[in-house]
């Protein structure tokens, strides 16, 4: 899969066009946040991009089954993902996926902070 949210620039058209999301350099990353917390990152190494998120128990069961995705490290205790530029995944699943990632983090705000950063239940 070349570039789309794999890149930098898309990753950020793509994220930013949820209510309440902000974009810091973090744990050399791209890390999205809605209302202050996690629901993806974007990071790179030499050999090729991965974007991990958030997903439910029965998504982590069948996503981990794949080649390209691996439980995230630090973070796979609480069913997060790392998928790999090269995972069998279509752009259009794995940006599904990222919203999945952010409606589940954002659903664990409370309804004040989600009306306050724009999202309507």
């Amino acid at each position: 899969m070349a570039a789309g949210i794999f890149g930098k620039k898309g990753f950020e058209t793509f994220v930013l066009a949820m209510a309440g999301t902000s974009l810091v350099d973090q744990w050399e990353s791209h890390v999205a946040k809605v209302g202050g917390k996690v629901f993806v990152l974007l990071s790179a190494d030499k050999d090729e991009a991965h974007v991990t998120f958030k997903c439910t128990e029965e998504s982590f069961e069948l996503l981990t089954t794949l080649d390209g995705v691996d439980q995230a490290p630090y973070f796979a205790k609480r069913k997060w993902v790392s998928v790999a530029e090269g995972a069998p995944l279509s752009a259009s699943e794995l940006e599904a996926y990222v919203k999945r990632s952010y409606a589940l983090v954002a659903a664990g705000l409370t309804r004040k902070a989600r009306q306050e950063i724009g999202i309507t239940d």
